[in-house]
């Protein structure tokens, strides 16, 4: 995704997230990656001390990883840094 559309993404998700949601709250990510353990790792440090619950899952083929991490935020900016965070890591697919 390039730059400006990313932008744009995450501007529309901020405005979605402070229209229907009452925060602090839960938040669901949902990512797929690559089986590769330290992309995991990767992803599963983002979130450390957060008190996240993090649920992986393997692909039927074993070539990819569903990450889903549900964890409680303050606010719609926490979840967006969380998500450009998490983009940062090579080959992350955020659903």
């Amino acid at each position: 995704m390039d730059q400006n559309k990313s932008e744009e993404f995450y501007a529309r998700l901020l405005d979605q997230l402070k229209e229907s949601t009452t925060w602090p709250s839960n938040y669901l990510y949902k990512f797929i990656v690559l089986s590769d353990p330290e992309k995991i790792d990767q992803i599963q440090k983002i979130f450390d001390n957060t008190g996240a619950v993090i649920e992986s899952k393997k692909s039927k083929k074993g070539k990819y990883t569903s990450v889903s991490v549900t964890v409680n935020l303050k606010s719609p900016e926490e979840v967006i840094a969380k998500y450009k965070e998490v983009g940062k890591v090579e080959g992350v697919i955020s659903l």
